[in-house]
């Protein structure tokens, strides 16, 4: 077993470590993909198989499936294509190619086209019994045709955002009936709309937000498929206060996120209860920040991909993949206040996985748990080009 990432990178006549221990914090990482180029999927989008048993990837060569117990990896889907997500209930991972969305079964290769995409539009969710498949249609300043999405080409990562925010193009949700191919439009309005994601046990509810800078935007909403119940989770309080990177808990009964109180000052990973309202926060420090955040299938862990310098927490020692351990503030308050009103506030004690200092985060690493909760999956250019990792959650040894 390899200690140390300093001794083995790519080089001419080695290929990258398989396993090796973290000499920084004593878990064991394992390379999961076989092909340079290899990715995990988006942190909010299901890639793991029903049966807990495959992981999905995408490689130069397409989709492939990752067996979490062999190691095995297998080209499910070969060619161009740009995964959505892989179903809650079958073994059936649904992607889109030239125009239009498909269907594999992951085992058998069993084959289907759902749909075409309608002109403007743009598919990322698929609901939780996968009856339905949601995007977002983008239409020109005239409000008819397809509307221009891609700005200047000679404009920063920050200079491109806020290029799309000020176009303010109409725009709607969408839904197409995954047996029928029927399409169904509702909620246009002129925001710029994105992370669209299912709830992963209610069929008929939405998450999504409002693109654009953060400090511009009231970011995180829901809203059922029917256009009903339209609901801010996150209104702001504060100038310059952002939030974002939105998903939902595994039971689907919370959404948390990302908050800054303001900007890049004090952070928070904030839930929102839907059924109670009630709201929890986690304050974690500076260093501890990362560009996503993820919760486990059980809900008791956090998890983090870190952050360079150069990003909005501008961590001095940032560069890790975080697991968090939620502790909530004992509540001590007098009896005649109603604590149920007001947040919860708690830490996130934080421990440090895999050392990533060699790793560009123009990549972003978007970690996610194994349905078993003995691993952290993400993606990492620290040995050259991109490949798909795991850390084990378990210290080696113990």
């Amino acid at each position: 077993m390899w200690c140390g990432l300093s001794a083995r990178a790519y080089g001419a006549d080695q290929p990258p470590a398989t396993e090796w221990i973290d000499a920084d914090t004593g878990h064991r990482v394992i390379r999961l993909s076989s092909e340079p180029g290899s990715l995990s999927l988006y942190f909010h989008q299901n890639a793991y198989t029903p049966d807990g048993k495959k992981l999905i990837i995408t490689t130069p060569s397409g989709i492939a499936a990752v067996d979490l117990q062999t190691r095995a990896v297998e080209l499910i889907v070969e060619g161009k294509v740009r995964p959505i997500i892989v179903g809650y209930r079958t073994n059936t991972i649904y992607y889109t190619r030239e125009g239009a969305i498909f269907a594999t079964d992951v085992y058998t290769r069993a084959t289907r086209q759902i749909a075409k995409i309608p002109p403007g539009g743009s598919v990322s969710s698929v609901n939780a019994d996968e009856t339905l498949i949601a995007g977002t249609i983008t239409y020109g300043p005239d409000g008819s045709t397809p509307g221009p999405t891609s700005a200047p080409a000679n404009l920063s990562k920050a200079q491109r955002i806020d290029w799309r925010y000020n176009q303010h193009l109409p725009m709607e949700l969408f839904t197409i009936n995954t047996a029928t191919g029927e399409l169904k439009r509702f909620h246009r309005c002129n925001h710029w709309l994105n992370h669209v994601q299912f709830s992963p046990t209610d069929p008929d509810l939405l998450l999504f937000c409002h693109e654009g800078p953060w400090h511009k935007v009231d970011r995180t909403w829901t809203i059922r498929t029917d256009g009903t119940g339209l609901t801010m989770i996150h209104p702001r309080t504060m100038a310059m206060e952002i939030q974002g990177h939105e998903w939902f808990s595994a039971d689907g009964k919370t959404v948390w996120y990302d908050l800054q109180t303001p900007r890049g000052q004090v952070f928070w990973v904030a839930g929102y209860e839907l059924e109670t309202g009630r709201r929890t926060w986690y304050s974690l420090q500076r260093d501890e920040w990362s560009v996503h955040f993820v919760s486990s299938p059980d809900g008791r862990l956090f998890a983090g991909d870190g952050g360079s310098e150069g990003m909005v927490a501008r961590a001095s020692n940032g560069k890790w993949i975080y697991l968090f351990r939620p502790e909530l503030v004992e509540d001590r308050g007098p009896p005649d206040v109603d604590s149920a009103k007001l947040i919860r506030p708690g830490i996130l004690r934080s421990e440090r996985l895999v050392n990533m200092s060699r790793h560009d985060y123009a990549l972003e690493p978007n970690v996610t748990f194994t349905p078993d909760m003995k691993w952290i999956v993400f993606r990492s250019n620290m040995l050259g080009p991109s490949h798909v990792f795991a850390v084990e959650i378990a210290r080696a040894g113990s």
